[in-house]
């Protein structure tokens, strides 16, 4: 009887280690599974697609830190971080740096769990390279919360003539700007046709906690549209047609005989102030060598130009310096081939303008700008100030996309995705696991030592 005490004693040992060891382990997947039904991805868009960049959108219950797994395989191999810096439950990735007519997997990574479309990777396509059009529409607009105050970081879907759809956030005061001219065919082949007092813009606002909202709209009164209140669902396509760039002018005649002279003498030279923006870095057509060219003007002091770089999405804004002068550059490095930039400013009468230039980056080796001598300035010192770079990305509510698309993107019911597990260890698993093993291991060796010597005294 003295020799079985230690064996059972072992036993009992080991089994109350199996069972703590599976309770731990249990737990620790109940827990997991809980809470990745507040971090799984809601409202996946696949937005701003382009021959070399694409977007893609999501929602979340919780506020997580959200970024984009993506390849040209179901390997996958490059990540991508939501514009959205930190936590929260709106989440926008651009997608840079891709080939033209090329397939992509996706997958997205929720406070590190990865997600994938019910058991396969989201799948999207780029287009082939176009040449831009030479007329840019852009439209612009404001998205406010119920209580009236600025919705800023909320995402902005814009659908419009049937084309692929585009998406952007607000800036930190609501404002928004999308352009809509680089909105393709669903083939992805050509830009689509748009007329902007027959052609209706349709805009949907995800803003998360703060609730949701959509108009209509015609592009030629959205210059910029009446504010976006969240929670509501506004029809501005009634709005009188306002045509941009049109002065009203006017014509005075002076009969010759009551034309005399002054007795003042009134110099013929003066100084005069710029008028409108003016771009002299860059000429249509023109072929730079550095991926991030710097793009420079003048125009009235204070005024501020939106900047819109439509190949590689990019809306940034710039305030004309006391000098009447002012600058700008990409922040990130430029893809080669054709882009174009456009100006969008609003003039002393309220009159929105705008300015675009077409260009091409290609090899570094040459000089940044060759076209024309004009376009390399002698040094000088400017007081134009640093532009406040807006989160970028362009837009639309549109039907989610399939899992298995072809060329294009085929609208279908947006599927629940589905948690894979991370691509990135969880924190403190690796150590666990280890602890776990070491503790069975241990109560092995003591049964197997204890059971020894209790067959030893028994001989």
């Amino acid at each position: 009887m003295k020799g079985k005490i230690p064996t059972l004693i072992v036993l009992t040992i080991l089994v109350i280690g199996i069972v703590v060891g599976v309770f731990m382990v249990r737990n620790r997947q109940i827990f997991r599974l809980g809470a990745s039904g507040e971090i799984t991805p809601n409202d996946v868009r696949i937005t701003n697609i382009t021959e070399s960049s694409l977007t893609l959108s999501w929602t979340t219950d919780k506020e997580t830190v959200g970024a984009v797994s993506f390849g040209k395989n179901e390997t996958l191999g490059q990540t991508a971080l939501s514009e959205i810096e930190g936590q929260s439950t709106l989440h926008s990735t651009v997608l840079t740096g891709l080939e033209p007519e090329t397939n992509y997997f996706l997958k997205i990574n929720s406070n590190e769990t990865e997600f994938d479309n019910n058991g396969v990777a989201w799948r999207a396509a780029t287009g082939p390279q176009l040449t831009p059009g030479e007329d840019s529409v852009v439209i612009s607009g404001k998205v406010l919360t119920a209580e009236g105050s600025p919705a800023g970081g909320v995402l902005v879907y814009v659908a419009i003539g049937g084309g692929t759809p585009l998406s952007t956030l607000t800036s930190n005061d609501g404002n928004w700007v999308v352009p809509i001219s680089t909105s393709r065919t669903l083939d992805l082949t050509s830009l689509i046709t748009i007329d902007q007092e027959n052609t209706l813009a349709e805009i949907s606002i995800q803003g998360g906690e703060g609730g949701v909202a959509s108009a209509q709209i015609y592009p030629i009164a959205a210059k910029p549209a009446p504010p976006i209140t969240l929670g509501q669902v506004h029809d501005y396509r009634n709005l009188p047609a306002s045509t941009p760039g049109e002065t009203p002018g006017a014509n005075i005649e002076i009969p010759e005989a009551d034309i005399q002279e002054s007795g003042f003498e009134v110099s013929e030279t003066a100084t005069p102030a710029a008028s409108a923006v003016t771009l002299t870095s860059v000429n249509s057509g023109e072929t730079v060598a550095t991926a991030q060219p710097e793009f420079f003007g003048e125009g009235p002091k204070g005024i501020v130009i939106t900047v819109t770089l439509e190949s590689d999405p990019v809306i940034d804004e710039v305030t004309v310096g006391a000098d009447g002068e002012w600058s700008w550059s990409p922040p990130d490095d430029l893809s080669a081939g054709t882009h174009k930039i456009t100006l969008s400013w609003r003039d002393a009468q309220g009159i929105l303008r705008t300015l675009t230039r077409s260009f091409i980056v290609q090899a570094a080796e040459e000089p940044a700008f060759t076209a024309t001598p004009s376009a390399t300035p002698t040094p000088r010192v400017t007081s134009t100030p640093t532009p406040t770079p807006k989160p970028t990305g362009t837009p639309t509510p549109t039907p989610r996309v399939s899992a298995t698309p072809s060329a294009t993107l085929t609208p279908t019911k947006a599927p629940t995705p589905t948690a894979t597990g991370s691509s990135l260890p969880d924190a403190g698993s690796s150590i666990q696991t280890l602890a776990l093993i070491l503790f069975g291991i241990s109560l092995l060796i003591f049964s197997g030592l204890t059971t020894f010597l209790s067959f030893k005294k028994r001989g």
